[in-house]
């Protein structure tokens, strides 16, 4: 999915939201423990649920390399399943991966050719050569770590040189002569407010992949107030708060209905920036 595309589903939608697939074995619905696979059980009934109300989904890999084996198989079916059913949402796999070249070409291998996913959340710790082989495939997206929303953040994020310069200022500048607002992204954690305006005077056209709202805090419509660009430029995520909803046998029911609510919020904040 190239940037317009992405576009024009935001738009026709009226929504920004991607709905975070962090699939817990210890968290879902008993009744679904008895299913051959209730990993994949669960999501399917999830992305069924919430398909009209997002653009996107973002398994984190965590969750499914916990379970091994197993939980590797869960990850494969449930990608294969979007994209059998959903072609037109777009899929972030969560893995945060980056190391040297040769690694990184593998790990661009793994997820771009083997399980045709459109994007990847790579940490840029290491520089240049180990982003570039994740920005080799062409309609492929790479999402930069650049301002988490975890306390941690602040350990090494925020640290300035003798410049002033901050560390993350430093990764969204250096990294644009990697890539562009055609296959770069950049996640920043919701919970990161006004800090907003700093990132959008660095990179004005990008998309943002933004973590952190609901469960953990953050505020829509401060990141949409700080955030938003001409074309929108975000993609919201929200995990615990929708997929977590309910865990009763109608907790597909009571994601679709979360996922609706902020559904309805992104559409009043697209019209309030004229977007739609």
């Amino acid at each position: 999915m190239n940037k317009q595309q992405l576009v024009e589903q935001i738009k026709q939608k009226k929504t920004f939201l991607c709905v975070g697939l962090d699939t817990d074995i210890k968290k879902i619905p008993q009744h679904l423990l008895s299913a051959d696979d209730p990993i994949l059980a669960f999501n399917k009934q999830i992305i069924d649920a919430t398909a009209p109300y997002c653009i996107a989904y973002k398994p984190n890999l965590a969750f499914y390399e916990s379970m091994g084996v197993k939980g590797w198989i869960s990850f494969e079916k449930t990608i294969e399943y979007l994209n059998s059913n959903y072609p037109n949402h777009f899929i972030i796999a969560d893995a945060k991966r980056g190391d040297i070249g040769n690694t990184s070409a593998m790990y661009a291998r793994t997820f771009f050719e083997q399980m045709n996913i459109d994007s990847l959340t790579v940490a840029p710790y290491m520089g240049e050569d180990s982003v570039t082989p994740f920005l080799n495939y062409e309609g492929k997206w790479v999402i930069l770590l650049a301002l988490t929303s975890n306390k941690g953040s602040h350990n090494f994020q925020l640290t300035a040189d003798a410049d002033g310069e901050r560390l993350f200022e430093k990764v969204l500048r250096t990294s644009q002569q990697w890539g562009d607002s055609n296959n770069m992204m950049y996640v920043v954690g919701a919970t990161q407010g006004r800090m907003f305006e700093d990132i959008r005077r660095i990179v004005p056209n990008h998309f943002l992949l933004v973590p952190g709202i609901g469960a953990q805090g953050g505020s829509l419509e401060e990141v949409c107030t700080y955030g938003l660009n001409s074309e929108c430029g975000l993609i919201v995520n929200s995990s615990r708060a929708i997929i977590y909803a309910d865990n009763s046998e109608q907790f597909a029911t009571a994601a679709a209905a979360e996922a609706h609510k902020v559904q309805q919020q992104m559409a009043i904040e697209l019209q309030k920036k004229g977007i739609i």
